[in-house]
């Protein structure tokens, strides 16, 4: 499973992040990881250095199953970690879902 870290303007990307981010992923879909050919993650800052709110950082995920179509998920929180947590977490659910349908047929 290839996971690809992508950052917006608003957001410092660097080695750590990716390793970071990547852990998390992996940890979150590993039991997954033989049914996903790659993951995309998308970090970015909704209110820039502009200002901050509670929820300002989203981390959105693209899951690719071999064989079907992406599998698409968001979450924003007030942190990165936070964020990528949650989108994780939904990550998770909304794969086990799907194939868990798909082994039902």
């Amino acid at each position: 499973m290839i996971i690809q870290v992508n950052t917006d303007v608003g957001i410092q990307g660097s080695e750590a992040l990716e390793e970071e981010v990547g852990a998390v992923v992996r940890g979150a879909l590993e039991h997954l990881s033989r049914h996903i050919t790659r993951v995309e993650v998308h970090l970015s800052d909704a209110n820039s250095d502009a200002k901050s709110g509670p929820s300002d950082m989203r981390c959105l995920l693209e899951a690719r199953p071999a064989g079907h179509q992406p599998v698409v998920v968001s979450h924003e929180a007030s942190s990165v970690a936070e964020a990528v947590d949650g989108a994780a977490d939904k990550l998770k659910r909304s794969l086990e879902s799907l194939l868990g349908r798909l082994a039902q047929r």
